[in-house]
């Protein structure tokens, strides 16, 4: 087992320039120890695998590449605990606590990398790789901003890497029958979307606490920052008032390992953490593109954290065959107020399937009939045409058994992004998509921030009435952790 890699300087307090140099001249000399052939051009060979933040979610984006086979050959987190526990299951990966040093010893001998960090690290840890043609798998949501989004798109096709983003309802048959199952007509002109989550399951809508805790020996919180602007480390905040008024101890952390995702220097909040699920599937059915206004209404927002509850509102021009489209957006708790839900007119025949509306759902709304999906992956669906009183399951659907089933079956998320490390088809959630839905479903969270509706100008990037509201669109990073240029 290595050990930890130190520099005599805190990477952070270095240049961009003075940074890149260091690592271009660490990675010629790991380049020339490498094996003989070059990285990934032997396409029977072990792909070997560095991950990127090894613990929660990326512990389970280890294994289940581990599963198909690949040799995971370094792991990196900022919390050393995380590292020895994960060690542990695979003593032969190299150790480390910064990627960008580890970038700096092992470019050479790594043929892809997984990254399942919080939020504000997903850019760049991917970015330091692919720009050296590693393939990459990220977790959702692809990255922490707009520009990001635009960024890992332009660079995955640059550099003809092979991608795919971490939401890994994408695999399933549901999704992709629904897909093709609404691009057949049966519903008509979809003119409304509705799609809700029972998130968050963390704290939003708060300020940030005062004072400073000790960071713990494993734990180094700069690396942790990151790009993000610097702020005292808090271990945990002294009491959590739950919905129903009794104080409870919060035990997941106010920043590491959980609370992270609620606030704006490091999360999406509930709408980036998940609508990569739940708009996934009408995103692609629908053929979304670039809406041409997004609005916030929210309770509980501020300049520190995202709202505790949320309705945004996307409008979409005609598409090509599309007609015009108004996709709605809920989240948090509705404690009664239908403004975080869809209008209980619309969800009739849902609570009389299903006895009460679904913590989550996705209800699609079209001229000849509706879809509905209760799952935040789209793995199920129910449809009910315009002369029907009630949603029927899709493979109950007589309707349905005249649409041929032409969908693209997959091996397994994590198998299809492997295959097409080593030359096979795309994986169906390569970052060609899946930045494309990142940077549609971050215009949501800029227009929380921001505080107004925006008129969204796509291709540029820019509310063409807020330009103030730029600064959410693209972050400003701290010294070191900089994008690559």
């Amino acid at each position: 087992m290595s050990t930890f890699y130190s520099f005599p300087e805190k990477p952070s307090s270095l240049s961009r320039r003075q940074f890149i140099r260091r690592s271009l001249l660490a990675t010629s000399l790991a380049a020339m120890c490498a094996p003989s052939f070059l990285r990934g051009q032997n396409l029977n060979s072990k792909m070997h695998i560095a991950v990127i933040g090894a613990g929660g979610k990326g512990a389970t984006d280890t294994d289940e590449v581990a599963k198909t086979g690949e040799d995971i050959y370094a792991l990196c987190d900022v919390d050393t605990n995380t590292l020895k526990s994960r060690g542990e299951k695979y003593p032969q990966a190299k150790k480390f606590q910064d990627y960008r040093l580890m970038y700096s010893q092992i470019m050479g001998n790594i043929d892809a990398v997984i990254v399942s960090t919080p939020d504000h690290h997903h850019a760049l840890a991917a970015a330091l790789a692919m720009q050296e043609g590693k393939h990459a798998f990220v977790q959702k949501p692809l990255t922490f901003s707009v520009a990001e989004a635009r960024y890992l798109r332009n660079l995955a096709k640059k550099k003809k890497v092979a991608t795919q983003m971490g939401n890994q309802g994408s695999a399933g048959n549901g999704l992709r029958r629904a897909v093709e199952v609404i691009q057949s007509g049966i519903i008509g002109q979809v003119r409304q979307l509705h799609v809700w989550s029972n998130r968050p399951v963390w704290l939003q809508g708060m300020d940030r606490p005062l004072g400073a805790d000790p960071v713990p020996d494993t734990l180094d919180w700069d690396l942790w920052l990151g790009g993000a602007p610097f702020r005292p480390f808090k271990k945990e905040w002294p009491e959590e008032i739950g919905a129903d008024g009794k104080k409870r101890a919060n035990r997941r952390g106010v920043y590491h390992t959980f609370g992270w995702r609620g606030w704006q220097d490091f999360g999406t909040g509930a709408l980036g953490d998940m609508a990569c699920h739940t708009v996934n599937m009408p995103f692609r059915a629908l053929n979304l593109g670039y809406p041409t206004s997004v609005e916030a209404t929210t309770t509980g927002m501020n300049k520190e954290s995202y709202a505790r509850s949320a309705k945004i509102q996307f409008e979409f021009p005609k598409r090509g065959k599309f007609a015009p489209l108004t996709f709605m957006w809920y989240d948090g708790t509705p404690d009664g107020n239908d403004t975080f839900r869809p209008h209980a007119d619309l969800t009739e025949d849902i609570v009389a399937k299903m006895k009460k509306l679904p913590g989550s759902g996705c209800l699609l709304i079209g001229d000849k009939g509706r879809i509905f999906s209760p799952d935040d992956y789209g793995s199920k669906f129910l449809l009910r045409l315009k002369d029907e009183k009630e949603l029927v399951a899709s493979e109950e659907h007589e309707a349905l058994k005249a649409i041929p089933e032409n969908y693209w079956k997959s091996p397994g998320h994590y198998q299809e992004w492997v295959d097409a490390c080593k030359g096979g088809r795309p994986a169906y959630s390569e970052f060609d998509i899946a930045a494309y839905l990142t940077e549609i479903i971050l215009l949501g969270c800029v227009a929380e921030r921001a505080g107004k509706k925006l008129i969204w100008d796509g291709p540029k990037m820019r509310a063409k009435n807020a330009p103030e509201a730029g600064v959410y669109v693209k972050r400003d990073y701290r010294r070191g952790w900089e994008l690559p240029s």
